[in-house]
């Protein structure tokens, strides 16, 4: 049994991080001034549409992204208890410093198992080899570990499925050792990358509730990447709203679902299904779509598609974000000074 880790601590805190892509064509800003701070035992939803910048922000912490992607600004302070923050921002990628953070600090459930696991190893050689890279332990006691992790996080009979391929495995049983994977050396960071992506509507949700339980157990500081608003509304403490590489709004999450002061943030949730709205309704729709990233659009990213949309102002200048007096901010001159 682990021990908990006592709530309320701030473990990772990510500072103006800016993750470009030097190409031919130009610049693209997967990540434009990224901010926020995760805590033991609570869950930090990351939500926004497909390519606003979520995944890059994972791989930003992790040191993974893929080139010519870099980071070209901000910090990422990484606390480990009585010692001094490290900023992981200044660590080479492939440095023994960087190595030891990865699935031992911090720990990433890729969005697709299948791309992520190895063809040509059993799941269990895989689980095991990551024991082993942050551990002293023996070939058989990692055995026998990655045996009690995989019956963890609900694998029937994981004495025989430790020597089973993935694609001997279902989509939902997958996700389920890539999570025992990412628990192997007990991370105090956790970071899931829409980890319920092709997963049918049941096993989606005993996927998020083996999260909740384990994060429960073992006060996982918990980083949920979702473009599903739901899910955010299920498991999330706080809330980021990305949108082309920015957060737009950051917020509790009730806060987020009852009083959103974004546009966008207000336009993602109008899109969400009600079962209390009448036959054949038709669905809303946020207008529009993201920008081409060699086209980024001047002033507030977002005002091609803003039903709020100011002309002279948001087409100017880019909205400071605005702190509120409950920790929340809103970066949008409905509530800042325009130019």
């Amino acid at each position: 049994m682990v021990e908990p880790r006592a709530p309320g601590s701030p473990i990772l805190s990510v500072r103006d991080l800016k993750t470009y892509f030097q190409l031919d064509e130009g610049i693209v800003r997967a990540v434009d001034g990224v901010s926020f701070d995760v805590q033991a035992g609570r869950t930090l939803g990351i939500v926004g549409e497909s390519g606003c910048g979520k995944s890059i922000t994972a791989r930003s912490i992790l040191g993974i992204v893929d080139k010519p992607g870099r980071i070209v600004g901000g910090e990422i302070w990484l606390r480990r208890g009585a010692d001094q923050p490290v900023d992981l921002a200044t660590l080479p990628a492939n440095s023994a410093a960087m190595r030891a953070v990865r699935g031992k600090e911090i720990a990433l459930i890729f969005q697709e198992p299948m791309a992520s696991f190895s063809h040509y190893y059993t799941v269990g050689n895989q689980i095991i080899e990551a024991i082993r890279e942050h551990s002293d332990a023996t070939p058989r006691q990692a055995r026998d570990r990655a045996i009690a992790l995989l019956d963890t996080v609900g694998v029937p009979q994981p004495e025989r499925r430790i020597d089973e391929y993935p694609f001997q495995l279902s989509g939902g049983l997958r996700q389920r050792v890539m999570i025992a994977m990412a628990l192997a050396c007990d991370p105090r960071v956790l970071i899931a990358d829409e980890p319920t992506t092709a997963l049918d509507v049941t096993t989606q949700a005993q996927i998020l509730d083996l999260l909740r339980g384990l994060q429960q157990q073992r006060g996982l500081a918990l980083i949920l990447i979702t473009h599903d608003m739901g899910v955010i509304a299920e498991m999330a403490d706080d809330v980021v709203v990305m949108y082309l590489g920015r957060a737009v709004e950051k917020g509790k999450v009730d806060a987020i679902f009852h009083a959103p002061r974004h546009p966008y943030t207000r336009a993602l949730l109008r899109s969400i299904p009600s079962i209390m709205a009448a036959p054949r309704t038709k669905l809303a729709t946020l207008g529009g779509s993201i920008p081409h990233p060699f086209n980024r659009p001047a002033g507030c990213p977002f005002h091609p598609r803003c039903d709020a949309f100011m002309t002279g102002v948001c087409d100017r200048a880019v909205p400071a974000a605005l702190a509120g007096p409950d920790g929340s901010e809103v970066s949008c001159f409905l509530y800042g000074e325009r130019p």
